[in-house]
């Protein structure tokens, strides 16, 4: 039996690398196997939608191709499936955190073996509300700035543009009051940010959340405290060399279920794209994907922890 690929790519992503190398990703595909048509984003939920799509008709693969707001999109478009094909990545965006944490190559050559030659991998995955992430959500002003930058400087200025965003953002820092129960432990008091991640790799950082593995069941708790603006330039640098969890203020834990409680409007990101008001309740759904990763060992694997 023939099997069918659905390739889902964003065209004007990262500098446009998808798009170009598109001959070359359809005969690779063809060639183990795949009979594959592709699906072209044209705006916002436009991935969700085509891989809900591709899940209904029966598709045997799914592929998103782009940054991480195309993976994002397609995983929530294929996360309340009862048939969810198995998942592929090809990054070609600006940051790539989720395939930085799955050791994916940026390039695309190398990427497309990983599709073919890869292994088969479950993941977990994130649900707040009536959404889904893969990588990381979180809340604050200091994450706000990630889906404040335009796409078009994005393209054009790649990761530095998310540093501009983030120098003309500083001055208007300020903290939150929150109540934060993780695994029916309790959080309470002022934050300048919270991050829920699942994998190692949030906004070029490959060192912010070092125990996190996509296939625990537990989400990695960052709350960055109370601080003034120098303390925060100065964690980041810590942040970037990993030695920020010896910061007393900042708390690491893990847990399966998080519910947060805001005194104030907190905006969601979701695997760096806008994910409207805080929802209370973070649940980590076990093992939910299953995936095509490089055939290597992995370090944000529980079960390669220990080879």
């Amino acid at each position: 039996m023939v099997k069918k690929a659905r390739l889902i790519y964003n065209p004007t992503s990262g500098r446009e690398q998808v798009k170009r190398h598109l001959p070359y990703i359809l005969e690779t595909l063809e060639k183990a196997g795949y009979e594959t048509s592709t699906h072209a984003t044209t705006g916002p939920d436009c991935a969700k939608k085509a891989a809900a799509l591709a899940c209904d008709r029966g598709f045997d693969f799914v592929i998103a191709a782009g940054g991480d707001g195309t993976i994002h999109e397609v995983v929530n478009g294929m996360a309340e499936k009862d048939h969810r094909p198995l998942l592929g990545l090809l990054p070609g965006g600006t940051t790539n955190d989720f395939a930085r944490a799955l050791h994916i190559p940026k390039n695309i050559v190398e990427a497309c073996d990983t599709l073919v030659e890869g292994k088969q991998r479950k993941i977990d995955i994130g649900r707040v509300g009536e959404k889904y992430f893969v990588n990381i959500a979180g809340a604050g002003t200091l994450t706000e700035l990630t889906y404040e930058v335009p796409s078009r400087l994005k393209t054009m200025m790649g990761q530095m543009a998310y540093y501009v965003k983030g120098f003309e953002k500083l001055p208007r820092i300020k903290p939150t009051y929150v109540k934060i129960n993780y695994d029916n432990k309790l959080f309470e008091g002022e934050i300048m940010l919270f991050l829920v991640s699942n994998t190692n790799s949030v906004g070029g950082f490959e060192k912010l959340a070092p125990d996190a593995y996509l296939d625990d069941g537990l989400f990695d708790l960052i709350i960055v405290k109370k601080t003034n603006l120098a303390d925060v330039v100065r964690l980041a640098g810590a942040a970037l060399r990993g030695d920020h969890l010896e910061d007393d203020r900042v708390l690491y834990v893990q847990a399966a279920d998080i519910e947060i409680q805001a005194e104030d409007r907190l905006e969601l990101n979701l695997d760096g794209e806008h994910g409207g008001a805080l929802k209370e309740k973070f649940v980590n759904l076990h093992r939910h994907f299953t995936m095509m990763v490089p055939d290597q060992k992995h370090n944000c694997f529980l079960e390669d922890k220990n080879l």
